[in-house]
Formats: structure tokens, C-alpha cells, sequence
């Protein structure tokens, strides 16, 4: 990102100086927080959403506010796997055991393997997949890679238009920032109808981090390996290792992480309510009314 010279920006101001500046009026703007709020609205977080509305504090403050809302509602940090490990079956959607050169977690999609027909629960195992992802990024690292294989793909078992939309919109309004690149590995050609009109739905930041990559293409598979150490790479994806999705040992990881995620968002401790402003400790449940 370029900062321009502005009014408000101060003379010989360096870059980093101006962007914590930026990260401090939206801290300020949005008020005070608690809770999971106050936990989410870490400052490398909010330098992802103002990156993702180019430092415009009023639209980045916007967009935060409606993630807020949407992870109050739907609670994307308590999904756990076993509500979602259906889905995972097949190993249509995982985290691969490797990173990419950058330490990036890596997401593997395989559509071609759907096994299921239910498009709420399919985005509710994505939410939780990506969570995961995050939730297993090296310290310091803020983005993952998606690598999406078309093995089996055709369109009987394609996603629905207004699916691709809804994840979409999650990725894009709700994960700002969090896609590094998404490599979309020997596409057959009938997916280009789908894809000129899914990509509509791409604002140009994300739709710039989508790479096609093609066996036969040379500067795409170049671009690839320079993501990747063909070493890891699966040879679904032109590298040199296996692909074997263990569904069994994935759920042991799974179960694992969602430990880790439990203390992460102090979900292992009591709840709290908010009570006229203030964070407070429920009562425990009595077994009888108090007496008069």
C-alpha cells in the first residue's frame, strides 16, 4: 500500500508511522470493545481490514463493524469438527502438512469429491477449515494458500452459483486479507462458463490472488513452484509427494486443535453477560427459587 502525501499526514512521516496512525483512528473510532470483540480486534487485525479498504478508516471501520456482527451471530470460533466432520469425508476441503515458501498454512479443495447436499453445512465445514488455518499460522504469518484441484470436478457436482456467492462474500467481507493466493490447478474448460460469472463477485483485490495454473503452460507452473517446494507439492499438483487424506488421523488433528481453540477464546472458562455495560459472571443455576 502507498500512502499519498495529505493534509493530515505529517512531513517525512514514514510509512509505518502513518499506518499506525491509521490503526489507532479506527481503534478509536470503534469505541470500547469486549469480549471475543476486544480479543479479535488485535492490531494486526485491523490493519488487515484498513488494507483491505486501502487505509480509508470510515469504510474499514464499516466492514469490521459487520464482521463483528456476523461472528457475534453466526460463532464461527465454536464450530467444532465433530459438527462438521461429515463434510470432511471425502477430504473435499483440508489442511494439507505442509506450508507454502512464506510458512503460509495450506488449504487444499478438491471439489470434485463433494459428498454431501447440504450448502449451509458446506460453508459451515469451509468457516471452520479456514478458523483451523488461522488457528495453525507460524507466529508473525497473517495469510494462508488455497490449492484447488479439479480431479473428478464436472458440473453435476459443481457448486451452486448462490454457494460460490455466499463463500465468496465470507472470505472476502469476514477474512480480509487472510488469502495469500489461490491456485486453481488444470481447470477443465467447461468451468470457464462458471467461472466468468463467479468472478464477478471478486472484488479486484481477491480476483488478483486467483492464479490458473495449467500443466502444460510454463510461466504458470513456474509461478507455482515459486509459491511451492515441489518437494511438498503434491503431483495432483505437478509436484513430487503423495496425497493421502487419512480422514480418521485428520479428525484426531482436528479434535487436537479444537482444544487449542477452546483456551484460545477462553471458552474453557465461565461465560460472561453483559450487564449495563459491564462484563459479568452468570449466576450458577439454583435447584430452587429463593425463599421470601
Amino acid at each position: 500500500m502507498f500512502f499519498r502525501k495529505s493534509n493530515s499526514a505529517q512531513p517525512d512521516e514514514s510509512v509505518e508511522l502513518q499506518q499506525e496512525r491509521k490503526i489507532n483512528e479506527l481503534k478509536a473510532s470503534l469505541g470500547p470493545l469486549s469480549g471475543r470483540s476486544l480479543q479479535y480486534c488485535t492490531d494486526a487485525c485491523l490493519k488487515r481490514y484498513l488494507e483491505a479498504r486501502n487505509w480509508n478508516v470510515d469504510k474499514s471501520k464499516k466492514m469490521l463493524e459487520e464482521t463483528l456482527r456476523w461472528r457475534s451471530n453466526y460463532k464461527p470460533e465454536e464450530i467444532r469438527w465433530h459438527e462438521v466432520a461429515i463434510e470432511g469425508e471425502t477430504g473435499k476441503v483440508f489442511r494439507a502438512n505442509f506450508h507454502d515458501r512464506h510458512g503460509r498454512t495450506v488449504l487444499i479443495l478438491r471439489p470434485g469429491m463433494q459428498n454431501t447436499t447440504s450448502m449451509d453445512n458446506q460453508i459451515k465445514h469451509l468457516v471452520y477449515l479456514i478458523e483451523n488455518a488461522i488457528l495453525n499460522l507460524p507466529e508473525g504469518q497473517e495469510q494462508m494458500a488455497w490449492l484447488i484441484d479439479f480431479s473428478g470436478w464436472s458440473i453435476t457436482n459443481n457448486v451452486p452459483i448462490k454457494s460460490a456467492r455466499d463463500t465468496i462474500n465470507i472470505l472476502q467481507n469476514h477474512y480480509p486479507e487472510r488469502l495469500a493466493v489461490a491456485f486453481l490447478y488444470s481447470p477443465p474448460r467447461i468451468f470457464e462458463a462458471f467461472w466468468k460469472v463467479v468472478k464477478y463477485f471478486l472484488d479486484s483485490k481477491t480476483f488478483q490472488k486467483v492464479k490458473f495454473v495449467y500443466p502444460r503452460n510454463k510461466d504458470s507452473v513456474e509461478l507455482m513452484r515459486s509459491y511451492f517446494d515441489v518437494d511438498n507439492l503434491p503431483t495432483e499438483f505437478g509436484g513430487k509427494a503423495t496425497l493421502q487424506y487419512d480422514h480418521e488421523e485428520f479428525s484426531r488433528q482436528m479434535a487436537e486443535d479444537d482444544v487449542k481453540s477452546t483456551k484460545l477464546w477462553g471458552l474453557d472458562k465461565p461465560q460472561y453477560v453483559s450487564l449495563g455495560g459491564a462484563e459479568v459472571a452468570p449466576e450458577p443455576g439454583r435447584l430452587a427459587p429463593p425463599a421470601n
